[in-house]
Formats: C-alpha cells, structure tokens, sequence
C-alpha cells in the first residue's frame, strides 16, 4: 500500500472534515493509497500544535510554506477562507504538490484563470499534478444514480432544472460579521459559498450553462463584528437566476444564508420528457423518482433509497437503507482523490470545471447589476 502525505492547512469546520475522512478512508475503502495525516498549518505555532494533536496529525506549524519543501507530503489541502486560495494553490503548485481545495477555487474568475497558468507551466505528462475542488456533494451515492439515469436516457430528454441551496446560518441579525460578509476576505457572499454547490450540482446532471439572468440582494445590510462595531455586510445574502443550458433545458437557481428553517437546503427537481426525479440533501438518502409510463391510476413518486447497488455505499454498509451521512460523503470524495493520484481517474471537480462555476458566478453578479441577459462564454 502507498503512503499518500497529507499537508493541511486550515484546522477549523472543513478542516475537521479533512481529517475525519484521512483517518476513516483505510478502514472503509482500502485500496492501494492510504491518506497519512503528516502536517498541519495553523495561524501560529500554538495553535498548529494543539490542532495537529487534536486531529490526529504527526506534526503543527505555524507557517504554512513550509508544507511547500516536506518530502513526505504530497498533497496540499487548503481549507482556509476563500481570499487565500490563491496565493496557497499557486505555491503548492509550484512547489509540485497535488492540492485539493476547498470550494470555491478563488475570488473570482480572474484568480482562477491564475491558478489554472500556474498548474499548466508546472505539470508535465511525465509528473501530472492531481488537482481536485471539495464539492462534496457531488459524491452522494444518491447523486451517482441521479447521474446515470439521466446519462442512460431513463428520464428521456432534460427540459427543466431547478436548484437551490438555502440555509438559515445568518437569518438572525444578530450573527456577527465575519469574514464570510467581507468581499475582500470571502468575494460573494451566499452565492460563492452556497450558490456555488447548487452551480455544480446543475452543471454535473444539466450540462454547461449558456446564459442566465441573475439577481442578488443584501437583506440584513449591516452587522456588527467582535469588537460590537457596526460594519457593511459587503455581498448577498440571497441570489436567484434563470438560466439557459446548452442542451436546450431550462433552468432556476436560488441561493440563500437568510432562509429561516432551512438547515441544509440543498435540493434540486429534474423533469424530463419520460420522468422526473427529486432530491433534498437533507433526506439525503433518498432519490425520488416518477416514471411517465405508470399505469393509469398508479402514477406518482416513489422513493428510492439507497443501498448496496449505489456507488461506493457498499464499501460503508451492505443492508439498504442504512443511510449516510456528511461527512461519509468527504471520505468518498478522498477516496476519489486517492484513485486520480495512483491511477488518474477523474476527481468530480477539477480545476477547469471549478473555474466555469467562477465564470458563472461572475456573470450572474454582472447580471444582475445590468438587469439583463447575458451569455457565458
């Protein structure tokens, strides 16, 4: 078995995540790659320390660089707020590392694009660099079966898609700032950390976008930070487009932090000329399904759920039904991480499919301040 060096930076939510499914991936999938929690980078060398014991990594350091020149890591992960993507994968990159970051890949298109550069002028056929986005989602077992039925023809031609990813984390006005209100720090606000899942999701079972009408609103406008000073909310709380696909189908996509009740609203409703199917991620377990071929008087959903015929849940469970949950989908999607670097099998999102989602997210905001249509190149 081949030892894979972990070097991650960023030890808080999504960081937990990463070292959960490091640690879980031997004992679920097995397979020639084991993850080896080898380093973590944190703010300072204390914390680095505290969070490298707590976490189950060999060693802490306060500076992330120096993951960059240690011969026994492999991987950068990069699970840190969005305004340092950059820098970090650029250097990983070039350091000739595989990185695997956490979504969204940057600020905006224009960073991606830089990012992309640098992984073109460093990889070479004879050392390629794996590079991988953490759209987690997409790794459902759920969403693997939604997949094939529409890319089998089972649901006949798509004509409609309607996405949303709509949670309540900052409903309350009384949810500090954070550096998640912040353009600088975090660039859009529900929309990139989101918008950007449900941008994915419709892109992995619709097909590339054509052109959209976009609208964002900032709801709750001002918010005060740790210190009780009142600050300017600087992107949206909320976003909804329309949308054209290159297949013909049409679309809407909504995004919201400010959705009262709503926990992890990812959901999404795909018609198609021979049926339908619906998914929410907070049953995320189940598939439902509606067949145009029912029997009069026998027409309605039914609800699949999984089990052992889906992908990859079998390596967690045997018996149906016995369902998953979230952070399983991250010891997927590590094991999918593990094949593309000892056997290049394809990661769910690269760095070219995390840059359309950027150019997406750009146009949207580009529309909405236009008030009109516009096409995605």
């Amino acid at each position: 078995m081949r030892d894979i060096g972990i070097g991650l930076i960023g030890s808080g939510y999504i960081g937990k995540t990463h070292a959960i499914a490091y640690a879980a991936h031997n004992a679920v999938f097995g397979g020639p790659a084991r993850p080896v929690c080898r380093a973590l980078a944190e703010i300072d060398q204390q914390k680095a320390d505290q969070e490298a014991t707590s976490l189950g990594f060999k060693r802490g350091t306060g500076n992330w660089r120096d993951l960059l020149d240690a011969d026994d890591i492999d991987v950068i992960a990069i699970a840190t707020p969005n305004a340092l993507h950059k820098e970090m994968a650029i250097a990983a990159i070039q350091a000739g590392k595989h990185v695997y970051i956490e979504k969204p890949l940057a600020l905006d298109a224009t960073e991606a694009e830089a990012i992309i550069n640098a992984y073109e002028a460093q990889t070479t056929n004879t050392n390629p660099l794996v590079h991988m986005l953490g759209y987690n989602y997409l790794c459902n077992p759920m969403i693997s079966v939604a997949k094939t039925m529409i890319d089998s023809g089972e649901l006949g031609e798509i004509v409609h898609f309607r996405g949303r990813h709509n949670e309540d984390y900052m409903a309350s006005p009384d949810v500090p700032f954070s550096w998640r209100c912040s353009r600088t720090a975090a660039g859009t606000g529900a929309l990139g950390d989101m918008g950007s899942h449900i941008i994915g999701m419709a892109m992995h079972l619709a097909g590339p976008a054509s052109s959209l009408s976009g609208d964002t609103t900032t709801v709750i406008q001002r918010r005060k930070d740790h210190t009780g000073t009142m600050r300017t909310v600087e992107n949206d709380d909320q976003a909804q487009a329309l949308v054209r696909f290159e297949s013909g189908a049409m679309g809407i996509l909504e995004t919201s932090r400010i959705a009262l009740g709503k926990k992890q609203g990812l959901a999404f409703e795909i018609v198609g000329t021979k049926g339908s199917i619906e998914f929410d991620q907070e049953r995320m377990n189940e598939l439902r399904l509606y067949e145009a071929n029912a029997p009069i008087g026998r027409a309605g959903f039914k609800t699949l759920l999984v089990d052992s015929s889906c992908p990859d849940f079998g390596a967690f469970c045997p018996a149906p039904g016995h369902g998953l949950g979230y952070n399983d989908l991250k010891i997927i999607e590590v094991n999918r991480l593990m094949k593309a670097i000892v056997a290049g099998a394809p990661v769910p999102v690269d760095l070219y499919q995390a840059r359309d989602i950027e150019r997406i997210i750009d146009t949207w905001i580009t529309s909405a301040e236009q008030r009109t249509w516009l096409n995605l190149d």
